[in-house]
């Protein structure tokens, strides 16, 4: 049996700053994988100092698909853009954009997302809670659409247009950047002498802002370079010199090298935690295949 990962975001770069290790990892072992990103990132700003120029900003929806179709090519998944124009990310009291996505009824934009659980049958499928990971307006509306369409895919009297039901096993949210993640990744890289930003972000976070439990870690910290080179494909959202390069990654591989997940629902057996998306469905498989030249991580640290 082939197994099946679908993953559902908002943006292009969405799927290479979450879960990307993770994704990169099933591929190599066989697990036919599919992103669904509900918008082109149009209206997105150019992060890059060294791309923010006028004539990257006037062609910013074509670049962005190519940066996603680089990206894609690196992770060894398949991709499909759902068709929705990018909200961008409005300031205090102005008002989302004339058909933007997220003022879409949320019944009728999760038609192509139903069509697309029906084509490609997900054993999984991972996405945002409905805090969206943070609150920018696509990210909650593709919690909010993704939710609908898992339903609606396997009901046969619901967009009986799209092809014939499918009713996906296991629903799992991204547990991305957690505060514990945070704090971990301070402790370790000040321990060893690095100089961490992570502090910052952790003055920022609210310490009694609601998280979901992390139910299921998977190991992936062999795949943490595919996963920089998916991040950095994406040029004009990633500064290169910016914070998400600032760990080396063989410490980030002894301080955290798991990608983390809540497990939401479940039509198979579970027994948590897990260390693996696919537990209940498939056997266990007889170890993981790394990457040529590369070395799997040690045990992965109880937390």
């Amino acid at each position: 049996m082939t197994l099946r990962l679908m993953t559902v975001h908002a943006h292009p770069d969405d799927e290479s700053s979450k879960g990307a290790a993770t994704m990169a990892r099933y591929a190599a072992e066989g697990v036919d994988v599919l992103v669904c990103t509900c918008t082109g990132g149009e209206r997105g700003d150019v992060l890059n100092p060294r791309l923010d120029r006028p004539e990257v900003r006037r062609d910013l929806p074509a670049i962005r698909r190519r940066e996603m179709a680089a990206a894609r090519e690196i992770l060894g998944v398949r991709h499909r853009f759902l068709g929705f124009a990018d909200s961008g990310l409005p300031g205090p009291g102005e008002a989302l954009p004339e058909g933007c996505f997220a003022r879409q009824p949320v019944a009728e934009a999760a038609r192509p997302l139903v069509a697309a659980i029906r084509e490609f049958r997900p054993h999984v499928l991972v996405t945002y809670d409905e805090n969206g990971g943070y609150p920018h307006p696509d990210h909650l509306m593709t919690h909010r659409v993704t939710m609908a369409a898992i339903d609606a895919a396997a009901d046969p009297a619901r967009h009986p247009e799209t092809g014939a039901p499918w009713e996906t096993p296991k629903l799992y949210y991204l547990v991305s950047f957690s505060r514990e993640w945070f704090q971990a990744m301070y402790d370790g890289m000040t321990a060893r002498g690095l100089p961490s930003s992570h502090g910052e972000v952790l003055a920022e976070l609210d310490p009694d802002a609601p998280s979901w439990p992390v139910t299921t870690r998977v190991p992936c910290g062999e795949y943490f370079e595919v996963r920089d080179r998916a991040l950095l494909a994406h040029a004009t959202q990633i500064d290169p010199d910016g914070p998400n390069f600032s760990c080396p990654l063989d410490v980030q591989r002894e301080i955290w090298p798991t990608e983390d997940y809540h497990l939401v629902r479940s039509t198979v057996e579970v027994s948590l935690p897990e260390a693996d998306l696919f537990a209940g469905i498939a056997p266990p498989r007889p170890g993981r295949r790394a990457r040529p030249g590369s070395s799997a991580p040690g045990s992965v640290p109880a937390r």
